[in-house]
């Protein structure tokens, strides 16, 4: 029984991969999405990059022609630099921000026509831990989270009276290639004042990622999003001890919580 057409971004490795895979074998049409051609038997894989709308746009329209609908869009493509805020560089900040954000942007509004026209549609943005709070040496990957947290917020408000759903997914530390595939920022590297604090924060954010959930926990639980008629807006999928650190974030003095941060990644 088909269940729906799903479109994925991202979908040529971790998150998206395990996600693509997983929602296919339980029924649905999945569509993923990658910068360069990446043949998968379960998967229909078309190329596409999220940072440029013509390439969305004749993705799209691919999927159209072959399905006549789609019923849930995924953001899911991203990437990460590591470094000191300071040092990073303008081709840096943009990269990761046009990656991250405007590519998900770019995504729901070629969207969102689609689904008004339906009356329907969900939108599961993959957001993380690391838009509830701000990470050091992380600091653009935070910001380009938090702002898909406040556009996702948005984004609900406007679109609920035409039947289509929003919600926000925060995942954890889960083993990935992300962590293989983080950049990292030379300049922070060489620099005197950072590169000590950086290495060591670095070396905790890459060990609790190598021992962190595995996707298919992730995949498990945007099945159930899809299927559920009224998602909540915000799920966040992680550790006990990670989930802890939300709590603690709503709940102890803005200072007092940086102090816990620098504490535990030894900045």
């Amino acid at each position: 029984m088909i269940k729906g057409v799903v479109l994925i971004t991202g979908a040529s490795s971790g998150f998206g991969q395990t996600t693509a895979n997983y929602l296919a074998n339980k029924g649905y049409i999945v569509y993923g999405t990658s910068r360069k051609v990446v043949a998968d038997s379960n998967i229909n894989m078309i190329k596409m990059d999220v940072c440029q709308p013509e390439s969305i746009t004749v993705g799209i329209k691919h999927i159209l022609e072959k399905e006549g609908r789609i019923d849930v869009l995924i953001n899911n493509a991203g990437m990460g630099i590591g470094g000191s805020i300071e040092l990073a560089t303008s081709e840096e900040i943009s990269l990761q921000m046009n990656t991250n954000f405007m590519g998900m942007a770019n995504m729901c509004k070629e969207v969102l026509p689609i689904f008004r026209k339906q009356r329907s549609g969900k939108i599961i943005n993959i957001s993380s831990i690391g838009g509830i709070m701000g990470l050091p040496y992380q600091g653009f990957y935070s910001a380009s989270k938090f702002a898909i947290e406040g556009y996702s917020e948005a984004l609900a408000a406007e679109v609920k009276g035409f039947g289509i759903k929003v919600v926000l997914v925060e995942p954890g530390d889960f083993s990935t290639n992300f962590t293989a595939n983080r950049k990292k920022s030379i300049l922070t590297l060489e620099n005197e004042d950072y590169t000590i604090s950086y290495q060591k924060s670095l070396k905790i954010i890459e060990n609790e990622e190598n021992n962190g959930l595995k996707p298919i926990s992730l995949a498990k639980r945007i099945d159930k999003i899809i299927k559920s008629k009224n998602p909540r807006f915000r799920y966040i999928v992680a550790n006990f001890e990670q989930k802890l650190s939300v709590l603690l974030k709503r709940i102890v003095p803005g200072n007092m919580f940086i102090d816990i941060l620098r504490s535990y990644y030894k900045v």
